[in-house]
């Protein structure tokens, strides 16, 4: 079907990104489009969109769901697009020539926000305390 406007700055046209496409736990049957390698654990969208909206990219969030997903949980559903190319046809950023660039960039950026890192310590920490606890639990009885 062909698009109903040739505008590329027109909201329809823009990117659609799923968390699916970046996520390490899929495989590329369920929906990975970039290596294991460099995708992130369970992405989400808000995370998405701060990266993109942190690089000066033009984005909006859209309550959908990839078709490939199974679960219907809040936490996997929503898609980001996000706006590639200018109303005269040239690019937004040199840096994002491609639909592939945009997930690489985020895929390396996630780890980095400060929700990830606060989390990544905080889990460590209260690991540790939670096999503490358990191995005294073994001595009590």
């Amino acid at each position: 079907m062909a698009h109903l406007t040739e505008n590329p700055a027109d909201k329809e046209r823009f990117i659609c990104v799923y968390p699916v496409y970046i996520n390490s736990k899929k495989t590329l049957a369920e929906g990975r489009r970039i290596p294991t390698e460099k995708a992130v654990e369970n992405p989400s969208c808000a995370e998405i969109r701060d990266v993109l909206t942190a690089a000066g990219m033009n984005v909006y969030m859209e309550n959908k769901m990839h078709p490939r997903e199974w679960n219907r949980d809040v936490q996997f559903r929503g898609r980001v697009r996000v706006q590639l190319k200018q109303t005269d046809g040239s690019l937004c950023q040199d840096k994002f020539r491609s639909r592939k660039d945009v997930m690489f960039y985020v895929a390396e950026m996630i780890p980095k926000l400060k929700t990830r890192t606060q989390k990544s310590g905080g889990s460590d920490s209260s690991a540790q305390q939670g096999e503490g606890g358990k191995k005294s639990k073994k001595k009590k009885k």
